[in-house]
């Protein structure tokens, strides 16, 4: 690989989380500037979760860059303070390594569809899986700058992706429990969605970090901007990610989508109200020009001319979901989940099919997990390491993240029609009301002849 062209002026993208994006290498600005990463301004980072918190508008481009900043910083880091200089000190090679982490650190994203998880749960996309077809494809102008860096460098870059690089130290940059990823997404979207317990030290994180045989490692002295961030993290999911008005929303966002797919399936969408480009998804043969026309709008704008569709189901659901009417949930337990299905009874008895109307949901997390080399994908785990070298996993050392470590968090939640404890609003017969609401209490599930 020859050596990268430079700007011959640094370039500045300002940012909220970051201040400034600096830009020096030709290539980066090449990538930002081709149409397949300026599509993701057209794709929100959180989905549906804008009609939770209101501010979530930004989108995969802002995270994308802000994952290229903090790997600037770390290469940064590592040259000044860790530069290799033989071969078996196993510290940063940066002219050989560095281009190749930037680049997947803006790229990593770059295969997520519309509704990133709602859209790969229907149709049965990968979006890393299509992130390295759109690195490698010589279709793609993406391709076509980086074969510009070398012949080779298309699939250097998709290997980081695809956690096969040679380098541990690339791929934990951009991949492991405490990455450049997750540290601008949780910053990100705690200050896009206007909550604070998201905010950690990252510049002291930044300051720890050092490479070392396999991998990157933590200084021991900066255990707790380390701990700090494993706390945010698990916070960041408990109250945002997890919130049970994304869920809900994205529950109908599912249901509104397979709809449409019945409805193509069996030759009951009109010409006029086609989704021409979702098409070839529902057809399930798609290229990945097909893939690279879809952004969040194009949903949107098929949503909008469904609000007049014949078929009931789908013209309410698309209403639900364009007028942010979420349905209602109630967390439930093994012990009762078996009252489901007689709470699915009495909403068909209601009007509403099941089908579409009901969904059961479960997000869970696991905050830390030590690495477990039996498990059957084992964790990169946090490793401080103390002046003399040896190396302690965070969880050993500390109580906090110990407390945390391999317990998932999270919940199962039954959803179901907003009417159902609101039968004002469809004026039916109340008993069948009375009765569904005896199973609901404090936001659980109870069965009321216990």
């Amino acid at each position: 690989m020859e050596k990268p062209i430079m700007l011959p002026r640094e370039k500045v993208l300002r940012d909220p989380v970051h201040n400034y994006i600096h830009v020096t290498h030709q290539v980066i600005l090449d990538l930002i500037n081709t149409s397949e990463f300026q599509r993701l301004r057209r794709i929100k980072q959180l989905g549906a979760s804008s009609y939770t918190f209101h501010g979530a508008e930004h989108s995969r481009f802002t995270h994308c860059v802000g994952v290229y900043e903090i790997t600037r910083q770390i290469c940064n880091n590592f040259q000044r303070n860790y530069p290799s200089k033989t071969p078996e000190d196993h510290l940063w090679h940066d002219d050989e390594e560095r281009l190749v982490a930037l680049c997947a650190a803006l790229l990593h994203d770059i295969g997520h569809g519309p509704y990133s998880h709602t859209f790969e749960h229907i149709f049965g996309t990968d979006h890393e899986a299509i992130t390295r077809q759109i690195l490698t494809s010589p279709e793609t102008e993406v391709n076509q700058v980086l074969r510009g860096v070398s012949p080779d460098f298309p699939e250097k870059v998709a290997s980081v992706i695809g956690k096969t690089y040679a380098d541990p130290q690339v791929v934990q940059m951009i991949s492991s429990q405490i990455d450049a990823d997750r540290m601008d997404y949780l910053l990100r979207d705690a200050y896009n969605t206007g909550t604070k317990y998201g905010m950690f030290d990252l510049t002291r994180i930044l300051r720890v970090m050092r490479p070392y045989r396999h991998g990157i490692a933590f200084e021991a002295s900066g255990m707790h901007a380390v701990e700090d961030y494993i706390v945010c993290r698990f916070q960041m999911y408990q109250q945002v990610y997890f919130h049970p008005v994304s869920r809900s929303m994205e529950v109908i966002l599912d249901h509104l989508l397979h709809r449409a797919k019945y409805l193509y399936e069996h030759g009951q969408l009109n010409h006029e109200q086609t989704p021409t480009l979702l098409v070839p998804f529902l057809e399930d043969d798609f290229t990945l020009q097909d893939y690279l026309r879809l952004d969040d709008g194009v949903l949107t704008t098929y949503f909008t001319l469904w609000r007049d569709h014949p078929d009931d189901i789908l013209r309410d659901l698309t209403s639900r979901f364009l007028d942010r009417r979420p349905l209602k949930s109630v967390r439930f337990t093994p012990e009762t989940r078996d009252l489901l299905p007689h709470l699915q009874e009495l909403i068909e008895a209601a009007g509403f099919n099941p089908q579409y109307y009901t969904a059961v949901n479960d997000s869970y997390d696991l905050p830390y997990d030590a690495y477990d080399p039996s498990s059957k994908e084992p964790k990169t785990q946090i490793e401080l390491m103390e002046q003399d070298g040896t190396l302690e996993e965070l969880s050993t050392v500390s109580p906090i993240v110990a407390a945390i470590t391999g317990k998932s968090t999270g919940d199962e939640r039954f959803f179901f029609p907003r009417e159902m404890i609101h039968p004002e609003e469809l004026q039916l017969f109340e008993p069948l009301y009375q009765e569904f609401q005896t199973y609901l209490r404090n936001d659980c599930l109870v069965d009321p002849r216990a």
